[in-house]
Parts: structure tokens; sequence; C-alpha cells
């Protein structure tokens, strides 16, 4: 099967690049590196040539008010230019819960990619993943000083990248949805829960101080970025994966 992932350079895209050609596919990595600008459609009709199914991971250069504009314009190029090339299959990696929180402006943004991607002329997928391990740091260095980390009770449970490319690749060798699929992590934390751990395991002595009011994720209600019953849990543990990062 011929196969373009776009932002195929990135964290996600280049894991699955090597696990679709692993796996005996051909695979085209497309990204502004090798001449392909979503948001101006450059280079998208050579990179969709001959291929049944896309797979879009890319994202926003910022989480601002300019982010919904982005996903509106690079789905419109990329929706039409696999619509030109005969594209069966166009797949989207999106967030658990993104339409539960309107008061974000890129979980809003993210939204408005799926209402694209639904409406489009082509079959297609969703993958709706957790929270990333690897994006742990960030969200603690949001609110963080010296010697504290502000963090809110938010229930979460986070995911491995690579067990998030799995079902990826599972999704786009396979037959469309038509619909959302979800991936998340075995674990459900708090998000205070997971600094500390994430602080201990690191033996960091500063100290997570538990604040609904501090970071993005301040604004999240209740428990909607935990999925369904009908959610693909991965294999991979927090403490594992991070034992292995080290």
């Amino acid at each position: 099967m011929k196969i373009t992932v776009i932002g195929g350079t990135g964290l996600i895209g280049s894991q699955l690049v090597s696990r679709l050609r692993d796996a005996g596919h051909e695979v085209v990595a497309a990204s502004l590196s090798s001449g392909v600008d979503l948001l101006t459609g450059t280079g998208l009709d050579e990179a969709l040539a001959g291929a049944e199914t896309v797979v879009n991971v890319t994202n926003s250069p910022t989480f601002d008010e300019a982010s919904p504009e982005f996903f509106h314009t690079t789905m419109g190029n990329l929706l039409a230019a696999g619509e030109r090339a005969g594209v069966r299959h166009q797949v989207v990696l999106s967030i658990v819960g993104v339409d539960q929180v309107p008061q974000l402006d890129y979980y809003r943004a993210k939204t408005l990619q799926e209402e694209l991607l639904r409406g489009g002329p082509t079959p297609y997928s969703i993958v709706r993943a957790t929270q990333f391990f690897e994006f742990m740091d960030a969200v603690m260095s949001w609110t963080a000083d010296d010697s504290t980390v502000r963090l809110p009770a938010t229930p979460v449970r986070p995911v491995a990248t690579a067990d998030v490319v799995a079902a990826l690749a599972d999704v786009a060798t396979g037959e469309p949805l038509d619909g959302t699929a979800e991936v998340a992590g075995p674990e459900v934390f708090t998000l205070d829960e997971l600094g500390r751990l994430t602080l201990s395991l690191r033996q960091d002595p500063r100290t997570v101080v538990t604040d609904d009011r501090a970071g993005m994720f301040a604004a999240v209600p209740g428990d909607v970025l935990t999925p369904g019953p009908g959610a693909r849990l991965a294999p991979t543990r927090y403490a594992d994966w991070l034992a292995g990062a080290r």
C-alpha cells in the first residue's frame, strides 16, 4: 500500500513512517523539509500521487487564536489535493475530549479540523489520543519555578507516542472508520499526581503544589480528557517509559 504521512518528520510522523516501511508499505514522508507546504498547497499533488491513504499528523505552530485558521486552511488544501489524487482514506490524529473544551483555542481548532474531515469528500478515520508522556516536561514548565511546580488535579490517562503510532498504523492500513477511535495509556492519574511521580522518579527536589487555576489544563472540566469505554488501552506504563527515557 502507498501511504503519504503529512508531517512525516515530526515526533509522531517519523515513528509512523518507520513503522509502516518496516511493515512493507511504500511511504512518502511529506513535510516542509521535503517541499510540501500545507498552508499554501505547494508540493501536495506530488506527495499524494498514487497514495491510497493519507495520514495527517501535522500541528499548528501556535496554540492560540491563530490555530483555527491554520487547521481551516491546511485541511482545505489537503482534502482538495486528496480528491484530485484519488486518495481513498484520510486519517487525522486528534485528542481525546477535544470537543469538550471549547474554551481552549487549540482544542476548538482541532475540533474544527475534525469537522472539516467529516464533511470532506473522502472516507476518513479520526484517531484521538490522550496526552503524550513526552509532553509532561512542557506541561510542568508552564507553571514551574526553582522550588515548585503548580498543577491542577485534572484526570488524565497519558500514553507513549510509540503506542499512538501503533494505533495509527493499524487504522491507516485498515478500512476507513468513517468515525473515531480512541487510544490511551493503561493508567489514570491526576495531573498533579503525575507531576509528583515524575519529579520523584527523576530525584528532582521540587514540590508539586495542587492549583486548579494553574496552566492550560486548569480550563478542562471533569474527566473529559480520559477516554470512553471502547478505547484501545496501550501497554506502556509511565514509570517504565520514564526509566527507559533516562
